[in-house]
């Protein structure tokens, strides 16, 4: 269930943190905020998706942290952006995810520690706010497009709007798959 009056404002570029093929038939990009309950719930879906489409799927993930009712999410999305700097968005995003009832600077910390970052590096962005420039160009993105809640995902550029349990999900990017295939 494509939105088709509702596009991503920002196309998706290099500057984004993106896993499989850029001419992938179909992209999936999801606004998300790691301190999300239902953020939470889609990750194993789209985890699952992501592993079973394999090379037909790319997928960006976008910071949206929802500051008013999750206290953590803003530092968690600037640790991952942290983490990305030293080669480890990915791992970073899934250990965030993972362990969402533990989002404390010291829980951030040591997650990098447990992944081999350098944490003095580490701490000292995190600290200094080095990526929340960053996290507010991707909340700024998605509220240009029209995001006001997370988890939101777009589908080759249009908002989806319908549920986000796996064969529903599955069925419209594989729609979307064979329709940019035979386009």
């Amino acid at each position: 269930m494509l939105d088709m009056t509702s596009r991503l404002a920002v196309p998706v570029s290099a500057r984004d943190h993106q896993e499989g093929p850029a001419d992938a038939p179909v992209t999936l990009v999801e606004y998300g905020d790691y301190e999300c309950p239902n953020c939470g719930q889609a990750f194993p879906i789209v985890q699952a998706i992501r592993r079973d489409m394999g090379d037909q799927l790319r997928f960006v993930f976008r910071n949206f942290p929802l500051t008013q009712i999750h206290p953590y999410a803003e530092h968690a999305a600037e640790a991952a952006e942290a983490a990305g700097a030293q080669g480890k968005f990915w791992p970073y995003h899934d250990m965030l995810f993972l362990h969402q009832d533990a989002l404390t600077d010291s829980d951030l910390i040591g997650y990098a520690a447990d992944l081999g970052l350098d944490v003095a590096r580490f701490t000292r962005d995190l600290e200094d706010g080095a990526f929340a420039e960053r996290v507010r160009e991707d909340f700024l993105s998605g509220v240009r497009s029209g995001v006001n809640g997370t988890p939101t995902f777009f589908i080759n550029s249009y908002r989806y709007d319908g549920s986000y349990d796996y064969d529903t999900l599955l069925a419209a990017l594989q729609e979307a798959a064979a329709q940019a295939t035979a386009g």
